[in-house]
């Protein structure tokens, strides 16, 4: 018992001793994972540097730390939320090599390829298994694009569509204690909502864990509007509960920004023209498209991957000069990963690196939930299965089959 109460004295001088190190830049007692009293919360973010923080520093050290697996992970977002809460990764997997670069970079290791060439038994025993899986088959956008070109989307997406079933085997084989996976809010209603109904009969009738779902506009955390679902399981019942916001005002899309950025990233006159007259023809037909010119005082619309074709999305004004482009060191501010890594290695073109932080996480939304899912895991005591999941309603028959066939697939393709 006194050895028991030394440790937790232990790691609790840890914890005090590592925030004391740390930038002013922490969140008070029922405050979300952001402060914006001033543009220097975000920090610099270098390319190609060696980062100054040692790599794969742990917040705390203890016997008994978790261990998590970060799968689909991109250029580390979800590494840098879990270790920021005391975990520890033990694998990671990313097929993209650009990905894979950055992800090197900054962590000092680089993640496995393709998830559907890794055997179950070649990854580490772990405690919470991590994963993004890919929204690109589930997203408005994504969705509208294959249907434009005649290209299957959803499950029937013969390269990304399938990759949750490869979440599914591992969580099978290796039983983790808790999951966190993250998508696009379209999952919900893809479909109709089938493609929603099947991933939760999957986890759980087949795979029998206990499970919560919430749709979390990160725009309480970073100044940016970004709604992604967030899937949490547990292998035994557990009560859990997503955090709440407790600030009492938004960050502003201008404390993102840099004093002074190079002139290429300035729409060229002709670029600029044809955006607004772009604009213009959609809104004479009643469409809703038009450019995205940013609040300084507000907050932005979603961060995309496309966004390196032409920034429209996310354009900062300039005064007696055409907007410009964010840089990719402010992207990386306006997806949260400086408010933990001032130092954010961007080893990448912008090209890369605007795909990549588009495709990521928020890091502080995910900081937030991966508290909820330790204190869950910490807690000893447990719920009865009938408090603690929700409601559930069968898949329809059309949804059934299309898992089936999913399935076939898959085994042929072994």
């Amino acid at each position: 018992m006194k050895r028991r109460q030394a440790a937790r004295s232990h790691a609790a001088q840890a914890r005090r001793d590592t925030e004391a190190a740390r930038p002013a830049r922490r969140r008070q007692a029922g405050q979300p994972f952001v402060a914006h009293e001033s543009a220097a919360v975000y920090g610099t973010i270098d390319r190609g540097a060696t980062p100054s923080r040692p790599l794969h520093e742990p917040k705390t050290a203890s016997r008994h730390q978790l261990t998590f697996i970060d799968l689909f992970a991109g250029i580390g977002g979800t590494r840098i939320a879990f270790e920021e809460v005391g975990c520890r990764c033990v694998f990671s997997s990313e097929w993209d090599r650009f990905a894979q670069q950055t992800y090197e970079a900054n962590f000092g290791e680089k993640p496995a390829g393709d998830i559907r060439a890794i055997e179950s038994a070649s990854i580490p025993d772990h405690d919470i298994l991590v994963a993004g899986f890919p929204c690109q088959p589930f997203s408005i956008s994504g969705v509208s694009k294959k249907n434009a070109l005649g290209r299957p989307h959803g499950f029937a997406d013969p390269t990304q569509g399938t990759l949750f079933f490869e979440l599914k085997r591992i969580i099978h084989d290796k039983k983790p204690r808790a999951f966190l996976l993250e998508n696009v809010k379209h999952l919900e209603r893809h479909d109709k909502g089938n493609t929603f109904q099947v991933i939760m009969s999957v986890l759980r009738r087949e795979l029998g864990y206990t499970v919560y779902h919430r749709v979390i506009d990160a725009v309480d955390y970073v100044p940016q509007h970004r709604e992604r679902i967030y899937i949490v399981g547990f292998r035994e019942p557990r009560a859990f509960s997503f955090p709440t916001n407790g600030c009492t005002s938004r960050p502003q899309f201008g404390e993102i920004l840099a004093g002074e950025v190079p002139d290429k990233y300035t729409l060229t006159d002709h670029l600029w023209q044809y955006l607004q007259d772009y604009a213009r023809k959609h809104r004479e037909r009643g469409n809703g498209f038009t450019f995205g010119l940013a609040n300084l005082n507000g907050h932005s619309r979603t961060l995309s991957a496309r966004y390196h074709k032409d920034g429209s999305e996310i354009l900062v004004p300039q005064a007696g000069r055409n907007p410009r482009r964010l840089t990719p060191q402010e992207c990386a501010r306006l997806m949260g990963f400086s408010m933990y890594r001032p130092d954010f290695v961007i080893p990448v073109s912008d090209t890369q690196a605007y795909r990549q932080f588009g495709n990521s996480v928020v890091v502080p939304v995910v900081c937030a939930v991966a508290e909820q899912v330790v204190k869950a895991l910490r807690r000893r005591t447990s719920v009865a299965p009938s408090e603690s999941v929700p409601a559930y309603s069968v898949p329809s028959r059309t949804a059934q089959m299309d898992l089936f066939s999913v399935r076939d697939r898959i085994r042929r393709r072994r």
